[in-house]
């Protein structure tokens, strides 16, 4: 196993013949590999590449049921990597989502993503709303306001969890700005949330 890799965890399902998997990483226990089948040679094919240390795109390539969630290993846990990382799992998640906002979701993922002050942060999500750390997990340190994407293609800005007292905007871009604005002046580089 390299350290730098939980164990992958594998679930059987109660009512139907199928398994499930998860791959973490081991400092903030978020997913790299996800996946469900019903084909247990393939969960064999993902547990032996996970173990073996294959790249995350060659565990994919053994096995096509696993899911690719955008995080990439950082085993030097470097902060600006780990920013970067999790930047690009809300990429992939933003586009495979499937519910009613997903296009407006995903503008503002990009949106917030071009502004350079907000990529240097890490961000998270929680009910949809994109908030932005000076510290990665497993311990945040929440700064500025809370962007919000809503299913009638609004776009709100506050300083609460989803409370837009900052004001709703037609686009991802205004709503954007206007966190930028609020951000807090003089914030460095983010750093481990132990």
């Amino acid at each position: 196993m390299l350290p730098h890799r939980e164990p992958l965890r594998i679930s059987a399902w109660a009512h139907q013949r199928r398994w499930s998997i998860r791959g973490t990483e081991p400092f903030q226990s978020l997913s790299l590999i996800d996946g469900s089948t019903d084909d247990l040679a393939e969960v064999t094919r993902a547990a032996r590449a996970w173990h073996d240390g294959a790249p995350l795109n060659d565990i994919h390539r053994a096995a096509p049921f696993v899911h690719l969630t955008g995080r990439f290993e950082v085993p030097d846990l470097d902060t600006a990597r780990l920013a970067e990382s999790e930047w690009q799992s809300l990429h992939v998640e933003a586009r495979e989502a499937d519910y009613v906002w997903q296009g407006t979701y995903q503008a503002l993922i990009e949106a917030a993503h071009a502004e350079p002050a907000l990529r240097a942060l890490y961000p998270f999500t929680s009910h949809w709303a994109l908030r932005f750390s000076t510290t990665t997990r497993p311990r945040l340190t929440v700064v500025g306001p809370c962007l919000t994407a809503g299913s009638d293609g609004t776009y709100g800005v506050g300083t609460g969890f989803i409370t837009p007292d900052l004001g709703l905007f037609a686009t991802a871009h205004e709503a954007v700005a206007v966190a930028t604005r609020h951000m807090p002046s003089g914030l460095g580089p983010v750093t481990l949330g132990w």
